[in-house]
């Protein structure tokens, strides 16, 4: 039973980072924009968001303020790169899938290069500590599993409704679907739709920066070259799983943690299986899921990875 407990209340904290990044590039692919890059932009968002407690406190105990300064300037810095990328995928209508590749280079080699530079090797930091929400901590199993985390997680939770709610219910998420599924015809009712993509992007870019800061300062606290694994990637499949729904994708991103903390708790038990199947478990478990799931896409999208020019009728 404590096993089973164990592992769901490390789902819950676990799957953040995907939420985060899963929910902001489900922004850009709706309004038209398929953002591979999402991996490098969670990398510089790591490494900006360990460096400011770890440059003040030198690696000591700091303020939480200090904190969360990183995680705001790592927010500031994915919207700042998902700029970057609307001027190349949107201005310049480059290809979105190889100049995505090429941002996610660019990212995660800067990040990377700019760590040694200022930094020199692995260091932690204290982080962000648990805020048990009081009396709702103390229930019984629930408490620990839901309950008992830092003030990041639950609003990373809180934010799947207001993602929802922006998506359907204002005229802001009203263009940025529009953008996505018929940019022609929402050119043709005023809506502008390079700077709906621009904004989509600084909003996804904004997300995917926070999830990589939330690896660094809140769940592994250090940075380093691997850090975030291939996250990026599998952020952009949850958003093929969850058929660009916010709830679907919040379920996606606790499946994956759900086989991601099975693997570090099996491994726990001493049980005589090679660590390297438990390491693939999670990646596998996405991979068949897409295969079983991607065959009714009909919700994908209609313009998603078409570049928009208002000359040029198609």
């Amino acid at each position: 039973m404590n096993i089973i407990v164990n592992i769901l209340a490390m789902t819950v904290p676990f799957s953040v980072a995907l939420l985060l990044a899963s929910i902001g590039e489900m922004f850009n692919q709706r309004s038209g924009v398929f953002n591979l890059g999402c991996e490098g932009i969670m990398a510089m968002g790591a490494f900006i968001g360990m460096l400011i407690p770890f440059s003040i406190g030198g690696g000591g105990a700091v303020a939480d303020g200090w904190n969360y300064l990183g995680l705001l300037l790592a927010a500031v810095i994915g919207a700042l790169m998902g700029l970057f990328f609307g001027v190349i995928v949107v201005t310049f209508r480059a290809p979105q899938g190889i100049a995505g590749i090429g941002l996610q280079m660019f990212g995660v080699g800067t990040a990377g290069t700019l760590f040694r530079h200022f930094v020199g090797g692995t260091q932690s930091i204290p982080g962000l500590p648990s805020n048990p929400i009081p009396l709702l901590s103390k229930i019984p199993v629930i408490g620990e599993i839901f309950f008992s985390h830092n003030i990041i997680v639950y609003l990373a939770f809180l934010f799947v409704p207001v993602a929802w709610y922006i998506l359907m219910k204002t005229s802001w998420g009203l263009e940025v679907r529009a953008v996505g599924t018929y940019p022609r015809a929402a050119d043709s009712m005023g809506i502008n739709v390079n700077r709906i993509r621009y904004e989509a992007l600084a909003v996804g870019g904004a997300l995917a920066g926070l999830a990589g800061a939330y690896l660094s300062v809140c769940q592994i606290k250090m940075f380093s070259d691997d850090l975030i694994a291939g996250r990026g990637f599998i952020a952009v499949a949850l958003v093929y799983f969850g058929h660009w729904k916010p709830v679907r994708i919040m379920l996606g991103a606790l499946l994956f943690s759900f086989t991601q903390t099975i693997q570090y708790n099996v491994q726990g038990l001493g049980i005589n299986i090679p660590y390297e199947f438990f390491v693939m478990l999670p990646y596998v478990v996405v991979i068949v899921v897409l295969a079983f799931t991607s065959r009714n896409q009909t919700t994908s999208p209609a313009a998603l990875g078409k570049p928009f020019n208002r000359e040029i009728r198609t």
